[in-house]
């Protein structure tokens, strides 16, 4: 007992103590960066504002693969010709006439995801996109990929469960009345994803690719009274180091990135900053383990980007939506977290608005008006006034009236 008493309070010393704001040290401007930091954040902007005149802002941006499918699943029958059925390609209706046990879902949206797996495989998954609490069915794929590439319209994909000691003989498949396709997302939401790109640039990463696992440390006490070379030799060998949380309370990875983004302001390496705040604000990193009770006392730190001249808006929404063909690097919102950090946003009124029209947008495709649901829900969610709330879902309410009808019947408010 007395061993484990002292290990628990080693882990407790290891992690990094909390700051003023009461996760990290804010200075007198109310800011997790100093005036000084911030003041040089700001010249790099001034310039980036006019290179983002010369950015490819004519780039297409095409929407994720998408369609609209059925679901059918078979725990009892003739599993046998049920599967070579499926594998012949037969007829929808046909097939639900031979076998009328299936449980037939009508009507759900499907996502094409071709991606390189953690083992730097060539992976592609096809995923039920869920609207409520439901478990998404999916299906994935590592070999013949070519074939699945393109699926032709009327046909079937399944997947085949045997029977085991914990679970029965199971069949659940995909119906594709219709082709995938990948429409381009027109202009003014394709310059949002551009004007991401063009403000990140997706030609640098926060870590360096040779970097290796390690242990967080703080910046050196005399830090500000270094050089601008030695503040970069120090930002270089940050930028070699991953740390990895040891449990839900370890702050230490993001105290890690905040020192990088102090680093890389004050070198002036926006690029560097601006992924490393963004980190903070989706709470990108590597744990052991992460409870729920833990993730509150983090907060977004949106207002730092505010305070800067850039159009935060069109950052958040450019990288929230959910492209086929994103460039190298392109960041990627967690939407959750976007939607806990557009709720302490100054510009409330704006936002709103914006995820309002664009959840309302024929113009824009199915799976990204959902992804923009999602964020708006989760948006009202950290929402503290309830009065101000409780407009947002009526809003809410009546923008997802305007999706197609195969999304927003299945789409429930809790009263």
């Amino acid at each position: 007992m007395k061993k484990q008493l002292l290990i628990f309070t080693i882990l407790i010393a290891s992690i990094p103590a909390f700051g003023q704001s009461g996760e990290f040290t804010t200075h007198e401007n109310g800011l997790i960066y100093s005036k000084v930091t911030m003041s040089k954040l700001s010249h790099i902007v001034d310039s980036l504002n006019l290179q983002y005149k010369y950015c490819d802002l004519n780039k297409v941006y095409l929407a994720k693969n998408q369609t609209v499918a059925h679901i059918i699943e078979l725990t009892t029958g003739d599993m046998k010709s049920a599967k070579k059925d499926l594998e012949n390609q037969m007829d929808f209706d046909l097939f639900l006439k031979k076998h009328p046990q299936a449980t037939v879902k009508k009507n759900v949206l499907v996502v094409q995801y071709q991606y390189t797996d953690y083992d730097e495989k060539d992976v592609i998954d096809f995923r039920e996109i869920s609207l409520n609490t439901d478990n998404e069915f999916s299906i994935r794929k590592t070999k013949k990929l070519e074939q699945y590439k393109t699926l032709k319209e009327k046909s079937w994909l399944y997947r085949y469960n045997s029977k085991d000691a914990y679970s029965r003989e199971s069949l659940k498949a995909f119906y594709f009345p219709n082709t995938f396709t990948a429409e381009p997302l027109v202009e003014k939401y394709a310059t949002m994803v551009g004007y991401a790109n063009c403000l990140i640039d997706t030609t640098t990463t926060k870590f360096k690719e040779d970097a290796a696992q390690g242990f967080y440390k703080s910046l050196p006490k005399n830090w500000q009274q270094l050089s601008k070379e030695e503040k970069s030799t120090l930002l270089a060998k940050m930028r070699n180091t991953k740390v990895m949380g040891s449990c839900s309370m370890d702050s230490s990875p993001r105290e890690h990135a905040v020192n990088i983004a102090v680093l890389a302001a004050e070198t002036v390496h926006w690029e560097v900053f601006l992924r490393a705040h963004l980190d903070i604000m989706n709470d990108r990193f590597d744990r052991v383990s992460d409870g729920s009770y833990a993730q509150a006392r983090r907060k977004t730190y949106i207002r730092e980007l505010e305070e800067l001249n850039i159009n935060v808006s069109d950052l958040i929404f450019g990288i929230s939506f959910r492209i086929e063909n994103p460039a190298e690097n392109h960041y990627y919102a967690s939407i959750s977290r976007t939607g806990r950090a557009l709720a302490e946003t100054k510009n409330r009124e704006h936002i709103e608005r914006s995820m309002l029209a664009m959840i309302k947008d024929t113009q824009l495709d199915d799976f990204n008006r959902v992804i923009i649901y999602f964020l708006y829900k989760n948006y009202i969610y950290y929402l503290e006034d309830k009065e101000i709330k409780k407009q947002n879902i009526e809003q809410l309410k009546s923008a997802v009236a305007m999706l197609p009808k195969y999304i927003n019947t299945k789409i429930t408010f809790e009263e």
